[in-house]
């Protein structure tokens, strides 16, 4: 089945064909250089760049792939969770499309579609799996039992990952995209020079707003003794405390649901300190660990077009009123102990 992918939710405007489970193309618009010098995305920003980004996009990854547009038989868009404005670029353009080419189109979520991302490279893990969803805005732990069917085991109480990682470069004056700056100074710097702290070791969920706290309260004590060459071991310090607690409480995950195989994606599934700790722990505990490919990490088309082809395959199929969403978790929360969700 000829699938179309349509990715609009952040500040990436993306499109990919896949055929009968193959990537035959991927197409990605970067707007690093539109909010750089904000520090971060700004939506309107975003919203207006999709839009002149995403015809030229899309027709891209068709030539790249040989297709043309009469030879798709389903379109997968991501309806959200993401930034409004963005999501309605490409929700729009999907439906268009699919009304114009008499073809069936499917909405999907974008966290699913990055722990399916895992499925498009040579090495792919077995239902049921760990995953770890680790990325600007979100930071989630899920026991995958097959498509469409999660639990939530763990998840970020304030900040994520990701986010903790940009507002520290954004703290540093570093630049733009924060945590691929922080990556690169801390392969420089020493991780044991400055301790931070690992927040809620006890319990499954994630929480990093002290950490960026702790960060903010060294540098106003410290005031001018601050000097620049001690900035790559404040970011390698800093960068080992997130990625401490992503191992540990991912793996103790894995370990508590008897998980032999473990997932691990989105946008901080790319940074090299994550993927070497998480390489040697797996080992260590005799579990096989899956990362997608370095260029489907980041938000793409290629893994909502894969989603799509089996959601589009198994009969799925959205209505021209499907609207975007900015929240639509994977599965609702666990309640509390007093039964009140």
């Amino acid at each position: 089945m000829f699938v179309l992918g349509i990715e609009s939710s952040c500040d990436e405007t993306a499109a990919a064909v896949v055929r009968d489970g193959k990537l035959l193309s991927s197409v990605i618009a970067s707007q690093i250089k539109d909010h750089s010098a904000y520090g971060g995305v700004v939506p309107e920003i975003a919203s207006r760049k999709h839009i002149e980004a995403i015809t030229p996009v899309i027709e891209q990854a068709l030539r790249d792939a040989g297709a043309a547009f009469r030879d798709m038989e389903g379109i997968a868009v991501t309806r959200g969770p993401g930034l409004i404005g963005s999501l309605l670029v490409g929700l729009s353009t999907a439906k268009a499309l699919a009304y114009a080419l008499g073809i069936p189109f499917v909405g999907v979520n974008h966290l699913e579609a990055h722990i399916m991302a895992s499925l498009l490279g040579e090495k792919k893990p077995r239902f049921p799996f760990a995953a770890l969803v680790v990325s600007g805005g979100h930071t989630n732990v899920y026991l995958v039992k097959d498509y469409h069917r999660f639990a939530l085991l763990g998840q970020t109480r304030d900040d994520a990952a990701g986010e903790a990682l940009d507002k520290a470069a954004k703290l540093l004056d570093l630049g733009y995209p924060g945590g691929v700056v922080i990556d690169r100074m801390a392969r420089e710097g020493n991780p044991d020079l400055f301790c931070f702290p690992r927040a809620m070791k006890d319990s499954p969920d994630f929480s990093f707003s002290g950490l960026k706290t702790s960060l903010l309260v060294m540098m106003k004590k410290r005031g001018k003794a601050f000097v620049q060459n001690e900035i790559p071991d404040v970011a390698a310090g800093y960068q080992e405390a997130i990625v401490d607690v992503l191992v540990e409480k991912t793996l103790r995950a894995a370990r508590e649901n008897d998980l032999s195989q473990i997932v691990v994606c989105g946008g901080v599934a790319a940074n090299s300190r994550l993927r070497g700790k998480f390489s040697e722990a797996a080992i260590q505990e005799g579990r096989e660990l899956f990362f997608p490919p370095m260029i489907l990490c980041t938000d793409n088309a290629a893994m909502v077009a894969a989603l799509g082809e089996v959601m589009l395959e198994n009969g799925r199929s959205d209505s021209l009123d499907l609207n975007a969403v900015s929240r639509w978790p994977l599965v609702l929360p666990p309640p509390n102990k007093d039964g009140r969700g």
